[in-house]
């Protein structure tokens, strides 16, 4: 998942780069050149950029789901942290 550990009370921050806000949007993507399709990624979203992050995906026609980010969801998410 990629997503930070700073700028957000609980560590979820948004995936969009340089952007330190709170995450309160899941976005699960994946490539279907290179991903099979029981694997997905996940990038975080704050609210001013979940749409620009959404349309990066679906413009290279990726197959793409957007899901609110749940308070019980941070815990385990934010504890990968990084890139991937």
């Amino acid at each position: 998942m990629i997503g930070g550990l700073s700028g957000a009370p609980d560590g979820a921050v948004c995936s969009r780069a340089a952007c330190t806000t709170a995450a309160t949007w899941r976005i699960e993507w994946r490539n279907p050149k290179i991903h099979t399709g029981d694997r997905s990624k996940t990038w975080l979203a704050c609210d001013e950029h979940v749409d620009y992050l959404r349309g990066f995906l679906e413009a290279r026609s990726f197959p793409v789901s957007v899901a609110a980010f749940g308070h019980d969801e941070r815990g385990a998410d934010a504890s990968t942290g990084g890139r991937s």
